[in-house]
């Protein structure tokens, strides 16, 4: 992430302390890295500072509200064949580094990604983002999983690929003359199923959902975090969810316990995740924001997130 600020005028180990990282021990070999909160937290500060959602990686800044434009085109189309169009476009207007396509070759179709100077390639971290994030956003526009046949990258195989299963999980392609990713063709007549109430929820929180790596809820825990992120700032009952899950509140409690979790705990991991976002990208009063998440009040708010967190909300976004 922070390959782009390399020759810079930038304070990058101030960042890195400000979100809870030791700039000596993430450099000593050995060393277990960040969480995936902290990683999402120095791409808000980096963002917020640096007026750029690309961090510095091309000719020219990304700025903010370049992604939520990019993901309304794709909203706006009827199939995901339209909507990588429209996305393209938008992207080849938004930056002069890469031109963006929607090919197909077969049966296989992608999101064919070109670097325009050859003399000058496209940084390996700018090529993972713009892979993962263009993926998972067409596979959030049709609420579905967009299974990949294959992820393509212009630069040599890592020697250490720990973790890339996790991220990319299907075959990656390396040496290729350009970069992004193929699914059956197929799959272009997909139509769009989500709506702007939905968009506006999903950008609240977008780069959580999509830089970070996906965390398994289980079917059934998953299935009820969709409802509460649809419903949000509504924030239904057990027997509310259950009706809308055709099912009765006493096998949905029985099906999350087996999952190891519950109602109260996915309603609990979503606000705090809509709280971080909110407090780190707005100027939202805790008032407002108690309301919002459901609280009765703002201080049982502040207390809940202290526990969450560990800090407290002014500190927090202070940070």
């Amino acid at each position: 992430m922070l390959s782009g600020l390399e020759g810079k005028d930038v304070d990058v180990d101030g960042y890195l302390r400000q979100v809870g990282v030791n700039p000596q021990a993430l450099r000593t070999p050995g060393d277990p890295g960040v969480t995936p909160m902290q990683y999402v937290a120095l791409f808000y500060a980096l963002l917020n500072d640096m007026q750029d959602e690309c961090m510095g990686l091309f000719s020219r800044p990304f700025k903010p509200g370049s992604f939520a434009l990019t993901a309304r085109e794709g909203l706006s189309a009827a199939d995901l064949r339209h909507a990588l169009k429209r996305m393209s476009k938008a992207l080849n207007l938004l930056q002069d580094d890469i031109t963006f396509s929607l090919q197909t070759n077969g049966d296989e179709a992608g999101l064919h990604m070109q670097t325009i100077d050859p003399v000058t390639p496209t940084p390996v971290f700018a090529q993972e983002t713009m892979v993962r994030v263009l993926w998972r956003l067409a596979a959030w526009l049709l609420n579905k999983p967009l299974p990949v046949l294959h992820f393509d990258f212009t630069y040599p195989e890592p020697e250490d690929q720990k973790g890339y299963n996790l991220v990319f999980p299907a075959p990656r392609r390396y040496a290729q003359p350009s970069f992004g990713f193929w699914f059956q063709a197929s799959e272009l007549d997909t139509p769009v199923s989500r709506d702007e109430h939905a968009l506006r929820i999903f950008l609240t929180d977008a780069y959580t959902q999509i830089i970070s790596p996906p965390r398994d809820f289980g079917a059934v825990a998953q299935k009820v975090r969709n409802h509460l992120m649809r419903s949000y700032p509504q924030w239904p009952t057990l027997e509310a969810v259950a009706e809308q899950l055709h099912t009765t509140p006493s096998t949905l409690q029985r099906h999350l316990k087996e999952e190891h979790t519950s109602l109260q705990w996915l309603k609990d991991d979503l606000r705090r995740d809509l709280a971080i976002s909110r407090l780190s990208t707005s100027r939202v009063s805790l008032v407002q924001l108690a309301s919002e998440l459901g609280f009765s009040d703002s201080p049982t708010f502040q207390r809940a997130f202290k526990r969450w967190t560990g800090k407290h909300c002014g500190a927090y976004r202070r940070r």
